[in-house]
């Protein structure tokens, strides 16, 4: 059994069977279930071999944000993996059950994983866990990254995509120990370039770089995963300014030369770099502060 801080608003577990078709034994598409219970056999090919995708949505206030962009993201990598299709309705209703279940709270991580389920089974996994967001202000006011050699090329979707690319899966560990490389740095976070040369993305995060009026992110062709929060802050540009976001692959030199440049993702929202490596970055921090306005839906 877990415990939980008696500070901070327990969790929320929604369990999911009918992510594909509806339960034929009476059940509901999906429940809430006892956070504290053991609920994943130990034989589900997500434990055993990290056999699956996830999401994680930010909601803000109770108000959760992109929504439908991160499950029709998820829906790719499930198709990536040759995972049945999730039917997205469901799943839209069993995130605001979780959104609804929890203590209210400023901001919620609210997670959806999809397993390929019990060995031989054939029957996928899939469930839902909405907690307390970890405090990321600190990373908001600005972070050093380390830059770190993923060890593939920009060309990789192309040419292997057995390798997944640009699939956002379960199979965590390389990233997570990517990121203890950059603390042991020095760095709060990271940025891997490509084996040609190119920067790519976060461990969890997308890249955005400012030159002078223009901003750009690395291409989804190069292999990263499709952001988001990218998305979202192209189409405030393209309203307020007339450009969004430019595709174009970059190399470290462009970042550090650049008028500023920060990782992005749905939790963590906008985080600045300071410091590429040794290189010093320049900081917007008005900017900085509208674009977490537009993450958190509130412009």
């Amino acid at each position: 059994m877990t415990t939980h801080s008696p500070d901070i608003p327990a969790p929320v577990l929604v369990l999911v069977p009918g992510v594909t078709d509806a339960p034929t034994d009476g059940d509901a598409r999906f429940h809430v279930a006892d956070e504290t219970a053991p609920q994943l056999a130990v034989t589900d090919l997500v434990a055993t071999r990290g056999d699956g995708v996830f999401e994680t949505i930010g909601a803000f206030d109770g108000v959760p944000v992109n929504v439908i962009p991160h499950l029709e993201r998820l829906a790719r990598s499930a198709a990536m993996v040759d995972l049945p299709a999730p039917d997205l309705e469901t799943l839209v209703e069993a995130v605001e059950a979780a959104i609804f279940a929890h203590e209210p709270v400023s901001e919620l991580s609210v997670r959806v994983m999809y397993t390929r389920g019990i060995e031989g089974a054939g029957t996928p996994t899939c469930w839902i866990h909405a907690r307390v967001s970890d405090d990321w202000a600190p990373y908001r006011t600005g972070m050093r990254v380390a830059v770190l050699d993923r060890g593939l090329s920009t060309t990789s979707a192309r040419t292997s995509p057995w390798l997944l690319p640009g699939a956002k899966t379960l199979s965590y560990a390389v990233n997570m120990a990517a990121v203890r490389e950059a603390k042991r740095r020095g760095a709060a976070d990271v940025l891997f370039v490509a084996s040609d040369g190119y920067v790519l993305e976060g461990p969890t995060s997308t890249l955005l770089v400012r030159r002078g009026d223009e901003f750009l992110t690395t291409p989804v062709s190069a292999g990263v995963l499709a952001g988001t929060s990218v998305r979202s802050l192209s189409d405030h540009l393209e309203a307020e300014r007339g450009t969004g976001v430019r595709e174009q692959l970059m190399t470290i030199e462009d970042v550090t030369g650049s008028d500023g440049a920060w990782l992005l993702s749905s939790t963590r929202l906008a985080a600045p770099i300071t410091h590429l490596d040794e290189a010093e970055l320049p900081v917007d921090r008005a900017l900085t502060a509208r674009f977490q306005q537009v993450l958190t839906g509130a412009i």
